[in-house]
């Protein structure tokens, strides 16, 4: 009889390193996923703020790409000349998104509230005419968020 055929082999030691060897990787895959979705920046409490810090932040980079203050802006620079009739200007956040997640603070009652500078330039265009104050209000009780720009000579 073959070595590999031999009834005297002892095949449930090498059978119980692997289940335990399986055994630890899956705890260590669940102590990493705890450990990291404990540290996501991300992370909030929806229920006390009516929505989560993820889609605020989505809803905020939305709102402030379609501020009505653009409209007021973009009639201004094609009176003066800076802007042609065709032309439509974009508003985007300018900050980084660690510097964007840590500057989003809890309101009282729930909700959330933001302030970041918003990069002004022309649709189709890399270049920024200039930065303007943005900020963005997530009201609990209303449901919505609402986002606005801070026009030049405006508090």
């Amino acid at each position: 009889m073959s070595e590999l055929t031999s009834s005297q082999r002892h095949g449930n030691v090498g059978r119980t390193l692997l289940w335990v060897a399986i055994l630890l990787s899956v705890l260590l895959l669940g102590f990493v996923t705890a450990l990291t979705v404990r540290h996501n920046p991300y992370y909030s409490d929806r229920a006390a703020n009516g929505i989560s810090k993820f889609r605020f932040l989505e809803a905020c980079k939305e709102g402030i790409g379609q501020a009505e203050q653009l409209t007021t802006l973009k009639s201004v620079l094609q009176q003066t000349g800076q802007l042609q009739p065709n032309q439509n200007l974009r508003a985007e956040i300018a900050a980084e998104p660690r510097q964007l997640v840590q500057s989003v603070q809890t309101l009282p009652g729930g909700g959330w509230t933001l302030a970041a500078p918003a990069n002004i330039g022309i649709r189709g265009q890399t270049a920024v005419l200039g930065q303007l104050g943005a900020q963005c209000v997530y009201d609990k009780a209303q449901g919505r968020t609402v986002a606005q720009l801070q026009l030049p000579g405006q508090q």
